[in-house]
């Protein structure tokens, strides 16, 4: 039989509705519970892919490890030290004209200084701005760790009398200056938002390379120091990375791919690769020389110094521009498109 339905049921009038006190909304609502449970919906709001970390901590180490050898063929062995006495002694007449006079600015000690202690300012002003708490003690560690590094190794590793030398026999390895320069760089990319991570690593790479090249220009420091000093940063800055969470972290709903990262972190580390090839390459075709100091063998090494110097910048800057990317930004759902709407508050 068919049933005759039943009457609907009357709504209840509004007014007899129990809504939540806004209170209570607020309380629910609060920035730590939106974030818990964002973490809980998805965990990379809050941290890093696991991918993004170890990448982070194996080319740290990685960098660590070859600034080892670096030192290790620069100072510990006979081609390695004849290698840098031809530099230390000529690299300066060497410049091209066009070169000489912009070198010469950064072999003032006074101007390194200033301008990485301006850009190391502007770097923890932008991070105070934009509230990035865990980024600002990050980024002092890591500042902390590359000036032991430049104080602490050079009274510490010994500089073995191979040859005789026109250069200063004494240790002189890692470069402070160079440091200095690497590391305000480094800071100044990690600190500001994505939209000028690019451009920083430019600017941060020009002016690493020029203060690399001035302190050898100046007879301060030897091509090992340099480029140990270079990857000494790098390895550091990787690894600071690593430790990337929360608030260090772009803010979800900001989190897009950058067309300008992707372009200027790819032709960086090309260059930095390819470089460090020929100019191990260059070097491997002059070393039957260099015991002997053979003159041939000057113009190898002025390009080779220059080019290593360059290339090794382009590969320290361009990772930590394309692992900043990685670390600051994953790409998700809630990254995309940021948390739901809260209620307007009255």
């Amino acid at each position: 039989m068919l049933q005759q339905p039943t009457a609907a049921t009357p709504a209840e009038p509004l007014e007899s509705l129990s809504f939540p006190d806004m209170r209570e909304v607020e309380a629910v609502l609060s920035p730590q519970d939106v974030n818990k449970g964002l973490a809980q919906a998805d965990p990379l709001t809050r941290h890093p892919r696991v991918s993004s970390i170890v990448l982070c901590v194996v080319f740290g180490l990685l960098m660590l490890a070859a600034s080892a050898g670096v030192w290790w063929l620069g100072v510990r062995t006979m081609d390695g030290q004849s290698y840098e006495d031809i530099v230390w002694s000529k690299f300066d007449a060497a410049l091209p004209g066009w070169l000489a006079p912009v070198v010469h600015v950064f072999a003032i000690s006074a101007v390194v200084i200033t301008v990485s202690v301006i850009m190391g300012a502007i770097a923890f002003a932008v991070l105070i701005v934009r509230k990035r708490w865990l980024s600002i003690a990050q980024l002092a560690v890591f500042g902390g760790l590359c000036f032991a590094a430049a104080e602490l190794l050079k009274p510490l590793l010994p500089r073995p009398y191979l040859i005789n030398l026109e250069s200063n026999p004494n240790n002189s390895a890692p470069s402070g200056h160079v440091i200095l320069a690497a590391a305000a760089s480094v800071m100044l990319l990690c600190a500001v938002p994505r939209v000028l991570r690019a451009l920083v690593a430019v600017i941060g790479w020009a002016y690493t390379v020029l203060v690399g090249l001035s302190v050898i220009a100046a007879q301060w420091h030897r091509p090992t120091d340099v480029i140990m000093a270079l990857l000494i940063v790098g390895g550091l800055a990787l690894l600071a990375l690593a430790t990337t969470f929360a608030s260090g972290m772009d803010e979800p709903g900001t989190r897009v791919s950058s067309a300008s990262v992707q372009i200027v972190g790819s032709v960086m580390l090309t260059i930095g690769v390819l470089g460090i090839l020929y100019g191990a390459y260059i070097i491997w075709q002059i070393q039957p020389g260099l015991a002997m100091s053979a003159e041939w063998t000057n113009t190898g090494a002025y390009v080779s110094t220059a080019l290593l110097t360059a290339a090794v910048s382009a590969l320290v800057l361009g990772i930590t521009l394309a692992m900043r990317q990685l670390t600051a930004s994953p790409l998700t759902k809630l990254g995309l498109v940021g948390a739901p709407p809260a209620p307007p508050k009255r």
